[in-house]
């Protein structure tokens, strides 16, 4: 029998919460911390000073000996860098162990070496973390030993943003003031501010580490650059909540372990649709808790599959022919008083405070349609969307036949007199329940769907950080209340100008809603005919981010300046040039000596094979014709292996990042399939035994 594991004990047991922090500060120090992350402020530097010690020794006697701002620079990934928590030993020789306010507040990390869009230069070294208050310190465990991270914001000596975090949290602050204001129209003097809450489910693949370690793509690329099907795939639908094999069940036991430790709260754990792919979501939490916390999901995914000869793979794609992983952003609003403003109730049609906030949302989502599918662009997502299995490029929103009806009568006629309500599901079973049924349906093909009372943003990367899509929906909701309120303000009478502005609303933007098939031909059509954009690929979203509505939206509430957002578009082509360029190579390497070689011995094989067989006086006709075909596969990937080697050359005598980007894009990416297919093809003909790395077959079906 297994051992009895209590998840309440160690819950939170790696966290420095603030249940810790009552129990360990002074009442007025404590008090000082909570006003500062309930409403904003600087923590004097005495509290600063009690704070750190009480940090310090809870550390300490969990075993900790260092430290590190851990922070979350334009990489995508995290940073940290350790110092110990000693000083100069005393006149007697004796160590002391030490942690000042000074030293948790700020940080100096070398900013010349993360990517800045040339906000930095080399030579400007200098950059700064500072203390997030709102995202609780924790412990890290792993062979370095015990360590105290302390979440943080990074940006330059010049004051710019070179993070994830410091956008996401003036993103928080502008959507809180401006959702405030909506709120009390409606007569809530209690709430003080209002909360994006957010809950990432995180898809992943598991593969054997011992293959892993023989794939040169795997390591260098996290995907696969070649690769056949395999001869089952997942036509059958059987590994969808299917049972979870006991391997990975103790992989997930022990993830969820680690996790729980951290606070974070993995709640769901399943298999997904394609074979040797899973799932992991969590509890709601605050915007930029769930981001870190998403962030120590995916490093400890990592870390945990080491420990059971297991490999982690968190790209988009990384098998050809199989369901890709992507982050569904599940994305809500709610004041601090309890109230979610995205709960239609009962009645959606009577419920005019939920009618505006939808009204804004669509006009939100349609105005910035653009950035928000920037938000959700990186290298490996550019293989998954809109490719019939993840939403479309298509930015829509499904709003299901009772939100959708109401939005249909408000504006034909200016009135919502109804709302479809849901009914009972009969099972026909005398022993089964009869079900309350939900008054629509949902859609798996949106990429913004309403789910009940919140939106889900489908289209965010497995790999991804989820700060930049969070951020865009934070601002850009925050715009359209802010306008929305001006105008309500203003008012002489409240009720009609609601009204006139809800319909107003939903009229303009009603272009923005689709509840049918988002993966169709017909919608790409209709799509088009609506006005709506179509970008296909990371490059081309990339420029979205400098159009003048973009840095009118973002100066106007202080979330990036016209400087920040340069850099950032600069970063993502830099970002995707290097990536393919790294694929590109790889792909050389394994074809000229892997792949190549080892047909090139099959060949030889197979002639002294046919040489044989004549010589024996049979008919070696089906020898013969192997190695034909064999032949001229192998004679088209070499020719599309220089192919690929000339088009390496031309791309490093382009310096405009921009340009090069797109080269990469729609020179070096074409010719990458143009290697990968007669590779593939080689692989089916070639004997297995002969295959220089292992298969799909090997990788996803035997773990």
């Amino acid at each position: 029998m297994s051992e009895v594991l209590n998840v309440e004990e160690i819950f939170a047991s790696n966290l420095f919460t603030l249940g810790k922090m009552k129990e360990r500060l002074p009442k007025s120090v404590y008090k000082e911390v909570k006003k500062v992350m309930d409403q904003g402020g600087e923590l004097s530097l005495a509290a600063a000073d009690v704070v750190a010690k009480a940090m310090k020794d809870w550390a300490v006697e969990h075993g900790a000996t260092h430290y590190t701002h851990w922070f979350q620079p334009l990489t995508g990934i995290t940073a940290e860098k350790h110092d110990a928590f000693v000083t100069h030993p005393d006149s007697e020789g004796k160590m002391i162990m030490e942690f000042s306010g000074k030293e948790l507040i700020k940080g100096e990390p070398d900013a010349s070496s993360f990517p800045s869009g040339g906000l930095r230069a080399t030579f400007e070294a200098r950059g700064y973390t500072a203390w997030d208050i709102t995202s609780p310190a924790f412990l890290k465990e792993d062979a370095t030993g015990v360590i105290l991270c302390i979440p943080t914001a990074f940006c330059s000596y010049t004051g710019e943003a070179l993070d994830k975090k410091t956008p996401l949290l003036r993103s928080m602050e502008a959507i809180s003031q401006q959702a405030l204001r909506i709120v009390r129209l409606f007569g809530n003097t209690e709430a003080t501010k209002v909360v994006a809450s957010v809950g990432p489910e995180q898809e992943y693949f598991l593969v054997d580490r011992e293959k892993y370690l023989k794939r040169e793509d795997l390591i260098f690329a996290g995907r696969t650059l070649f690769g056949a099907p395999a001869p089952k795939g997942q036509e059958l639908e059987d590994h969808y909540f299917g049972t979870i094999r006991e391997r990975i069940g103790a992989y997930m036991k022990d993830l969820n372990i680690e996790l729980w430790k951290l606070g974070v709260t993995a709640k769901t754990q399943h298999n997904e649709v394609a074979p040797a792919q899973h799932e992991l979501a969590p509890i709601y939490e605050t915007a930029n808790i769930a981001v870190d916390h998403n962030q120590l999901v995916m490093e400890t995914m990592k870390k945990v599959a080491g420990r059971h000869g297991l490999t982690c793979l968190l790209h988009e794609k990384p098998f050809a022919g199989v369901n890709g992983s992507g982050k569904h952003n599940n994305w809500s609003l709610g004041t601090d008083n309890g109230v979610n403003l995205l709960d239609p109730g009962d009645t959606p049609n009577e419920n005019i405070q939920f009618l505006l906030v939808l009204a804004c949302i669509m006009k939100a989502v349609d105005t910035h349609a653009d950035l928000l599918r920037q938000s959700a662009s990186d290298v490996g997502n550019d293989h998954r969307l809109g490719a019939n299995e993840a939403p479309p490029a298509i930015i829509s929103m499904f709003l299901g036949e009772q939100l959708e009806d109401v939005v249909r009568q408000l504006v034909e006629t200016g009135e919502a007199a109804h709302s479809i309500q849901g009914g009972k599901l009969l099972t026909g079973v005398s022993t089964l329940p009869d079900l309350d049924k939900d008054a629509t349906d949902r859609n798996r093909t949106s990429p913004f769907a309403f789910t009940g009372n919140k939106f889900e943003f489908r289209m965010v990367g497995s790999a991804d950080s989820i700060a930049s899509p969070n951020t865009i929906l934070n601002a850009i909701v925050a715009e359209a209340f802010c306008e929305a309120a001006d105008i309500l303000e203003k008012a002489d009478d409240f009720d009609v100008a609601v009204h006139d502005l809800i319909k107003k609303y939903m009229t303009e933007h009603q272009r923005i809603i689709f509840n049918g098939d988002g993966y169709s031909d017909e919608w790409v059509a209709e799509a088009e005919r609506r006005g709506l954009p179509n970008i296909k690929s990371m490059v081309e979203a990339s420029s979205t981010l400098t159009t003048d509505k973009a840095i009118r939206l973002f100066e106007k509430f202080g979330i990036f300046t016209r400087v920040e957002l340069e850099s950032r578009e600069e970063i993502l082509y830099e970002t995707y040039s290097k990536t393919i360029n790294i694929e590109a190579l790889t792909m050389i390497d394994m074809a000229k000596k892997q792949i190549l070689p080892a047909v090139v011995r099959y060949t030889r094989s197979l002639a002294d094979t046919v040489i044989a067989v004549k010589e024996a006086g049979a008919d070696a006709s089906v020898q013969a014709g192997l190695l034909n075909e064999v032949s001229a596969k192998l004679a088209e990937a070499k020719k599309a292996l220089i192919d690929l080697e000339e088009k390496e050359e031309k791309a490093v005598s382009i310096e405009n990042q921009k340009e090069l980007a797109f080269f990469y894009k729609d020179q070096v990416r074409v010719a990458m399939d143009a290697l990968r297919a007669p590779c593939d093809a080689l692989e089916m003909l070639v004997d297995k035994e002969v295959w220089p790395f292992p298969t799909y077959g090997d990788l996803i079906f035997e773990v």
